[in-house]
């Protein structure tokens, strides 16, 4: 059954387990933070098809990623930062817009990806991943390297690989990871 959800739209694909730093200061938006905050909820990121991240609602992409609070601050330019971590996929089914430009969806939620090992043809994304993250050191916080994993490596890779967006998107829209690490072989071909 669809749950509706708030929607974040940006011109970025937030996949699961990755962090994204946000400013927010659009009523609008602020308003979403607060009631997440009071229901301990979260709110959809969505890449932007057509519009701007700011102003009039933008159209979002029909698949996007749950976006959790992990951190909050007030910056140094007054604006709301928040520091949020990637969670669960979904499809949105349809959109409508509230009267003060919050767009919300009513969402099917995408299974989770199973833990599957590390196919032979795969070993090579691990061992890119590795040294990826050793050459960034301290600067991602990336939480319980599980390079066995064919989700975890694909994720991350898809966050940290300089793709197009519409490449990022195909691998957010993609649920098998088997097909999604195949993806990302062909990507750095």
């Amino acid at each position: 059954m669809a749950q509706s959800l708030p929607l974040f739209p940006l011109h970025t694909v937030l996949v699961p387990g990755a962090a994204l730093a946000l400013r927010v200061f659009e009523p609008r938006y602020l308003d979403l933070v607060r009631d997440c905050g009071r229901n301990g909820s979260g709110f959809g990121v969505c890449l932007i098809l057509d519009g701007r991240e700011v102003g009039a609602p933008a159209t979002p992409a029909a698949f996007g990623t749950e976006a959790r609070i992990e951190d909050f601050d007030t910056g140094p330019d007054g604006l709301l930062h928040l520091r949020l971590r990637g969670d669960r996929r979904f499809h949105a089914l349809r959109t409508r817009v509230r009267d003060n430009g919050l767009v919300v969806a009513d969402v099917d939620w995408l299974a989770p990806d199973p833990v599957v090992d590390l196919q032979p043809q795969h070993v090579l994304l691990a061992d890119m991943l590795r040294n990826m993250l050793e050459q960034i050191g301290a600067d991602v916080a990336v939480p319980e390297a599980r390079f066995d994993d064919a989700a975890w490596v694909g994720w991350r890779l898809a966050e940290l690989l300089p793709i197009t967006l519409p490449q990022r998107q195909s691998l957010l829209q993609e649920g098998d990871p088997d097909r999604r690490l195949d993806g990302l072989l062909r990507l750095i071909a």
